[in-house]
């Protein structure tokens, strides 16, 4: 049986850290921070509860479906039976400290998973046995990849009718461009489910006790299964042996490499993300729970296995490095979370030296101290009390102020800045206001809290209606967002129908000048702008340059103009929609000594811009969407039809067992009010999910309507 850690002990463990660097290197050795990651409705949160409850850290084992599950905490998700928000909690396996953060499988929360994967060393990437990669799963995958996360695969949910190991690894290989190592195999599999095989040591488990204090019942290999295992056992060695020298030596010597040595072998090569171990399971039924919290102690690495986290110098820019040994404090604050009772938490990730209680932090980003009052240790909605959080861990800092998503804190003897997270832009909006006067504050203050919890949830004023504006990634996403302002903080605004989220670009290069020579203020004010504007690659975003001669232009003049370039692509030509991918050039300008101020730059600038962003070929940029449909087959023909009629283009349909799926993509436009659609279209057999792809230019008779109404 596994041996659980407890926290007496871990605490005592943890008190001797600083006795030498021998000691301080083998705790750091038994850390591991670990996520799961997955599309909606695979099983993340229901193995998180085994996982939790195996270790001993939960006495009673929480069901999704039954809305007790302690890593969904929030009413929204008990209700839905989804997760919203990531969730960390800490338990122990095998006498090793396991950080688990369990991730959201909604596309309209992906920016949870994004900030979860920034910190972590390691992740479970969880797929149906039936579904297989499905569209978030890519999605999660690809954001791995993106941090180098070296992963496991579990093939889940083993038990239902259509599951298929081997298919599912072939559609992991062929659509993620993953080196997948199947270190299982299961026995039967729907309803004919008998087991799995370990193909490391060569047995196999029939059952997987309920009861944790009873170790799974491993066993031979079945007689009929014996030369399945064998074949199976001799492919996963080629395949580890194409990526691990060491275990190419040995099987170059003898074929039948021992366990010992194909388990170092695996983990060398996980942790170089060369390979992904493969494991099966059904975790409603508690089989293959055991076995992977093995593998995640023995495959995923510790903080000292992963490469250095790299910054620089905030004041000189110098590329900085820390190791999770070294002394210097190096933390990164990768989320804010409210709490009730301890108020505004900010979640960081310790990536070496420590954070004790009542220390001065520095933050690079607002050059400021702080200090956290108090230090957490997280298990879902629940905190304990701690002293110290040391190098490779994951906590919450209480009591610091003017913190946001992001920001590194360190030593102001020895200051590093991380890279900050990236967070996708909304693709929907929804009007928000008060139902009184006398809740127009609490209403701003709710959405400034949201909106520094959430990246993803931005919050603006329309400066020609007045209207406060709050962003998101799509229908739930607002709702949610509309529900939390109600439920936590007790404020019920007016919300207005979702709308999609439009940009303006240009097609062409256009140039632009404008010359401003009025009075105001009973002073004459001059200032001439030229410049050229352009089309930029897709998603490169807005690049503001100056090509002009400082003689002509002085450079205390520079931010005034291009103040009055940013109001320009904020508002845009169009439709008022703000302006995306545009590249501006500041050519030439006129200046008087006596007469020219930044106020008449900034307007020049403005009007210079109107002027060649209207010759530059303007169009609408629309969100278009990414959109995976499972269907029965007898329901395909309408279900493409439909998409038809909404603008789609489809880009293949591929057979999963007597179900097709189809893949397109759409105008998020044309996808309002989908999901009674597609129910209505499969005779409610039906089921999609959709993610943003990119923004494309919206046909005329869309530009049309958008700039006509």
């Amino acid at each position: 049986m596994a041996a659980v850690l407890t926290q007496k002990a871990h605490n005592r463990n943890r008190a001797v850290r600083g006795s030498g660097d021998g000691t301080r290197l083998r705790e750091l050795d038994c850390v591991r921070n670990m996520g799961i990651i997955a599309h909606i409705d695979a099983g993340k949160t229901t193995i998180s509860e085994r996982m939790l409850f195996y270790s001993g850290r939960v006495h009673k084992m929480g069901e999704v479906h039954e809305g007790n599950a302690v890593m969904d905490w929030m009413a929204q998700e008990k209700e839905r039976g989804i997760t919203i928000l990531s969730a960390a909690t800490t338990f122990f396996w095998r006498e090793r400290q396991v950080n688990l953060i369990d991730t959201p499988g909604h596309v309209d929360f992906t920016a949870e998973v994004e900030r979860s994967l920034r910190v972590l060393d390691g992740a479970v990437g969880v797929f149906c046995g039936v579904g297989g990669v499905q569209a978030q799963s890519e999605t999660v995958w690809r954001q791995a990849d993106r941090y180098r996360v070296p992963r496991l695969v579990f093939v889940n949910k083993m038990d239902r009718a259509g599951a298929n190991f081997e298919r599912v690894l072939g559609r992991v290989r062929e659509r993620l461009g993953a080196t997948v190592v199947p270190v299982q195999i299961p026995i039967g599999c729907g309803d004919a489910l008998k087991g799995i095989i370990d193909l490391v040591r060569m047995r196999a488990c029939a059952h997987d006790p309920i009861d944790p204090a009873t170790p799974p019942v491993w066993e031979d290999i079945p007689a009929d299964q014996a030369a399945r295992a064998e074949e199976a056992r001799a492919r996963m060695l080629e395949t580890l042996a194409e990526n691990d020298d060491t275990i190419l030596e040995r099987y170059m010597e003898n074929a039948d490499v021992p366990a010992d040595e194909v388990l170092a072998g695996l983990r060398r090569a996980t942790v170089a993300c060369r390979v992904s171990p493969a494991l099966c399971g059904a975790a409603l039924r508690n089989l293959g729970m055991r076995p992977l919290l093995d593998a995640v102690t023995d495959f995923l690495p510790s903080p000292l296995d992963v490469p250095p986290v790299d910054g620089k110098h905030p004041r000189t820019g110098v590329d900085l490095a820390r190791h999770a040994q070294d002394s210097e404090l190096c933390a990164l604050a990768f989320k804010l979370a409210g709490d009730p009772y301890a108020g505004r938490l900010a979640l960081v990730r310790v990536y070496s030296g420590q954070i004790v209680k009542g220390q001065n932090l520095y933050n690079p980003r607002t050059k400021q101290r702080m200090r956290a009052t108090r230090l957490l240790r997280l298990h879902a909605d629940s905190r304990d009390e701690t002293d110290t959080l040391f190098s490779g861990e994951i906590g919450a800092l209480v009591g610091l102020r003017d913190v946001a998503a992001g920001d590194t804190l360190c030593a102001e003897n020895a200051p590093i800045e991380l890279e900050r997270i990236p967070f996708p832009e909304p693709v929907m909006f929804m009007a928000v206001e008060p139902r009184s006067r006398a809740d127009k504050d609490q209403v701003e203050q709710a959405l400034a809290l949201l909106a520094a919890e959430d990246q993803t949830c931005v919050v603006h004023c329309n400066q020609e209606t007045g209207q406060t504006v709050m962003g998101g990634m799509g229908e739930l996403h607002l709702e949610i967002l509309h529900d939390r302002m109600r439920r936590e903080f007790g404020v019920d605004a007016r919300v207005g129908k979702p709308m999609v989220a439009y940009y303006e670009t240009v097609a062409a290069t256009a140039r632009g000048e404008h010359l401003f020579d009025r009075e105001a203020g009973g002073q004459r004010q001059v200032a001439r702008v030229v410049l050229e504007v352009g089309p930029r690659e897709r998603s490169a975003g807005n690049e503001i340059v100056f090509e002009t001669d400082r003689r002509r232009v002085p450079e205390r003049f520079h931010a005034a103009i291009e103040e009055g370039v940013k109001d320009g692509l904020a508002t845009g030509v169009l439709a008022r929609f703000p302006m995306r991918d545009v590249g501006v050039r500041i050519v030439d300008g006129v200046f008087d000594e006596a007469l020219s101020t930044e106020i008449a730059f900034r307007t020049a600038a403005l009007l210079a811009f109107r002027e060649a962003a209207v010759a530059a070929r303007p169009e609408i940029l629309e969100p278009v969407m990414a959109l995976e449909i499972e269907t029965p087959g007898a329901h395909v023909g309408d279900v493409i039809g439909d998409l038809n009629g909404r603008r789609g283009k489809i880009r293949e349909i591929v057979a999963s067992g007597e179900d097709q799926t189809v893949r397109a993509v759409v105008p998020l436009a044309e996808l309002f009010g989908y999901a009674t659609a597609i129910r209505s279209l499969t005779a409610g057999h039906g089921r999609h999910t959709m993610e943003p792809e990119q923004l494309d230019v919206a046909p005329a008779s869309v530009r049309d309507e958008l700039v006509n109404r």
